[in-house]
């Protein structure tokens, strides 16, 4: 601490207050902190402002949702004619998808039965049907998915794309997490952890009940301008104390979350008001039925947040494991599983790209739909009803954001067990992501441990074929 004293609230001017800061200097610093994360530019133009990442935790099966693959049904019962290592070694026999197929849209894509509502926004959506994965266990490859390293301690994407980036609206978080109602994600905030990244830059999980970030909004007995004087006295000895012991991007983490904090007593009660949308609105998303209300609030909650300039919203659906009722992991039965979990999803995603699209913040939002990894072609076991884990081939889609709607990138073979055409990495797919925000996956890197790390490790090729 230095010998200044602090100035008493009662003289607490803006003269003295910019005094007490050091003078331009320390107003300087003081700016340097609050736009830190705004430091990079992107490398060239850019088609998407922001991104939404709606991450389903369970290994959703492709061959039941959006690739449909007939010869499943032609083969139904038989022997897959190739060796497979599943991840419980318990190979079954091909089964065909339980659930009918029909053609949507202009561009004629399957889709299952249990996704009625995404099928008539098909025409928006570019699908990626031969995407692969490292890890057949979850928690690995949903880290893959959401840091690009199948261990723990790396950045996510979200970090990512704060730190190249940096934040539109000062008074929200830059890179905000809506887990799923029912419970967290394997690993809990490590899906949106900072890793070496600057601790500024992880992401900031908002309660699904209740106030979204605890002990943000003011007590009411304390009133604003008396709020008000303590933040400033607050800030003057935060950066006297920075500047007695030097820099420390992680003490200067904690002071911009106190910082934050205060502003953001103001805007998040005011971005989870969702009284204030219309009737029509709320039934758009599904939030007058019970089954889709919970996932359909954070649906809302995520175009509010995007619209009012957060850069990356990170949207789960699904929790732990250990109950197939709260993710898509469908080993013991595949009807059940994947009827419930799409029954509670389906509405709300058709009534948010619907709703972006009207408001025109498709243009430059990018959605990203993914999960993991897939499903086998076969049962696990003989004759039962379930599917295992399955990395070789998988589908995701995207929307908005610079992609080309309505077409399909790649393709998986007649079982839909491996890619026949355009095989693509978790890489290739991170890659494109922050080409479409205008940055070079191969510049937007860190140094840590004597490595020049990035979010693509030394992988990764952009898809320019789904860019329009």
């Amino acid at each position: 601490m230095t010998s200044q004293r602090p100035i008493p609230i009662t003289n607490f001017t803006r003269r003295g207050f910019l005094q007490n800061l050091w003078g331009l200097g320390g107003l300087a610093l003081a700016t340097m902190l609050h736009r830190e994360a705004g430091a990079h530019q992107p490398h060239f133009s850019a088609r998407a402002k922001r991104v939404l990442m709606i991450f389903c935790p369970g290994g959703v099966s492709h061959i039941d949702t959006f690739d449909y693959k007939p010869e499943l049904v032609r083969r139904h019962g038989q022997p897959l004619d190739r060796k497979i290592d599943t991840f419980f070694g318990q190979p079954g026999n091909l089964m065909k998808s339980p659930f009918e197929f029909r053609q949507y849209g202009h561009c004629g894509r399957w889709v299952s039965e249990i996704f009625p509502h995404v099928a008539q926004v098909v025409d928006h959506l570019t699908f990626i049907y031969s995407l692969q994965a490292k890890s057949s266990n979850h928690t690995p490859a949903g880290f893959q998915m959401l840091t690009g390293f199948t261990m723990n301690g790396f950045p996510s994407i979200g970090s990512w794309v704060s730190y190249g980036l940096g934040h539109e609206n000062e008074r929200l978080p830059t890179f905000v997490v809506l887990p799923d109602p029912r419970g967290l994600p394997a690993g809990g905030a490590i899906n949106w952890s900072s890793g070496f990244l600057p601790a500024n830059f992880q992401g900031v999980a908002f309660r699904s009940q209740g106030e979204p970030v605890m002990h943000v909004a003011t007590p009411n007995e304390v009133k604003p301008q008396h709020r008000a004087q303590s933040l400033h006295v607050l800030q003057e000895m935060n950066r006297e104390f920075e500047a007695s012991v030097g820099g420390d991007h992680t003490l200067q983490a904690r002071i911009r979350s106190y910082e934050l904090a205060a502003q953001m007593q103001l805007a998040i009660p005011e971005v989870a008001d969702l009284t204030t949308e219309t009737a029509e609105t709320h039934r758009l998303y599904g939030l007058d039925r019970s089954e889709t209300a919970g996932f359909g609030r954070n649906c809302l909650l995520a175009r509010r947040l995007l619209e009012r300039g957060v850069r990356f919203v990170q949207l789960f659906h699904g929790g732990a494991f250990g109950s197939p009722r709260i993710n898509w992991d469908a080993h013991e039965d595949i009807v059940s599983n994947h009827r419930e979990q799409a029954r509670s999803c389906d509405k709300p995603l058709a009534g948010l790209v619907l709703d972006l699209k009207r408001r025109g913040l498709l243009d430059d939002t990018l959605v990203l739909w993914t999960t993991e990894f897939g499903r086998t072609p076969i049962t696990q076991g003989l004759n039962a009803p379930g599917r295992d884990h399955h990395p070789q081939c998988f589908t995701v889609w995207l929307a908005g954001g610079g992609c080309k709607p309505g077409i399909a990138y790649g393709k998986s073979d007649e079982f839909g067990f491996a890619p026949a055409d355009k095989p693509t990495t978790i890489y290739d797919l991170h890659a494109t992501v922050l080409y479409l925000l205008g940055l070079d996956h191969t510049r937007l890197t860190y140094y840590h441990n004597g490595i020049l790390r990035r979010l693509t490790d030394v992988h990764g090729e952009v898809l320019h074929e789904i860019i329009s």
